[in-house]
């Protein structure tokens, strides 16, 4: 048994947090949703609505058995949803993967984590509030800071530039590729195989 496997064997729940509604969809703040959508390409499969307050799909990926949801409320209101996830399908905090953008990386850097504080994200923060712990999994992908003086809540609302844009979608689906590897190898072989030297 792998020590630092989400879930422990059982389902995964896997969260990316946005926000809804077409016009956020290619901001920095829903990155999260890309690599969900990437995943569910992956698993062939489309997202439903759940009592829950989120978007979910029920599939196998890494051998593992998932639920992809991403939560309807705004990022600051994620935390029902994924909460109504969790007690819905019984998924315990250490099962909870949750793929969200990151102002400390750059653009396309990858860290994965277990617990931890929310460094100012407003989804993680409702998050750890609604499950009553830091302890579960996290998935961040870089966006990198605000240029100049730009406010960090305006810059994450703000869609990529058109230079990020041309590595998206690679950069997408390595972040999807580092959610299978976490799920299925575990943390520690994860974060070799994706955190930069």
């Amino acid at each position: 048994m792998i020590e630092d496997l989400p879930g422990a064997g059982e389902q995964i729940l896997l969260v990316g947090l946005g926000n809804p509604g077409p016009q956020y969809a290619g901001n920095r703040h829903n990155v999260g949703f890309m690599v969900l959508d990437e995943l569910a390409g992956r698993i062939g499969g489309k997202f439903k609505g759940h009592k829950s307050g989120a978007e979910l799909l029920e599939g196998r990926l890494a051998g593992r058995r998932v639920i992809l949801a991403k939560p309807r409320s705004f990022m600051n209101l994620s935390g029902g949803p994924v909460v109504g996830a969790a007690r819905f399908y019984k998924i315990p905090a250490d099962g909870v993967v949750v793929v969200h953008d990151e102002l400390d990386l750059p653009f396309g850097a990858l860290k994965l984590k277990l617990g931890g504080g929310d460094n100012g994200h407003n989804g993680l923060r409702s998050i750890t509030k609604s499950l009553g712990t830091k302890d579960y999994y996290r998935v961040r992908f870089g966006v990198g800071r605000p240029p100049g003086r730009q406010d960090p809540a305006d810059y994450v609302l703000k869609d990529f530039s058109t230079v990020e844009r041309k590595e998206l979608a690679l950069e997408v689906d390595r972040c999807a590729d580092a959610v299978e590897a976490l799920i299925n190898t575990g943390l520690g072989a994860a974060q070799n195989a994706f955190h930069a030297g």
